[in-house]
């Protein structure tokens, strides 16, 4: 997938989450290539830093490049059922009310919508760390486009 980041922030490898447009780009005659093709909530990984530049407001110099990104992996923790590397899942948040927890950020990761599909790219074993004694396990994921 094609998009346009902030010159300074476009290098491979990079991750970012896409939040919503701002105000500004409503009316930019690069909308459809920068922000139309990203979903809201998504974490997305560049993979290519492509040598076009356009201008743009909202960034940093004023400056912009097309880059491709895909779709980030995520180290999560899950129930523990069902986690095979390769196979497909939907993705449930844990039923938590721990606020404080050093691990709530995988349980509850940025840039993963409620009951999205993925799949599980690494299994990390058994997660033995959790203060409710839940039975998780850790692992690599990456979300499916639809």
């Amino acid at each position: 997938m094609i998009t346009l980041i902030g010159k300074e922030l476009a290098r491979e490898g990079v991750s970012f989450v896409f939040y919503e447009p701002a105000e500004e780009c409503s009316d930019c005659r690069f909308k459809a290539s920068c922000v139309d093709s990203l979903k809201k909530g998504h974490r997305y990984t560049i993979t290519e830093v492509r040598d076009v530049e356009q201008k743009c407001p909202i960034h940093e110099n004023d400056k912009v490049q097309v880059v491709a990104v895909e779709n980030a992996e995520f180290t999560i923790l899950t129930d523990s059922k069902g986690v095979f590397e390769g196979s497909s899942f939907d993705f449930k948040r844990q039923g938590c009310s721990n606020k404080d927890c050093d691990f709530r950020h995988m349980c509850f990761p940025d840039g993963i919508s409620k009951e999205e599909k993925g799949v599980y790219v690494k299994d990390l074993g058994k997660f033995k760390d959790c203060p409710k004694g839940n039975a998780l396990v850790k692992c690599i994921v990456k979300i499916q486009d639809k």
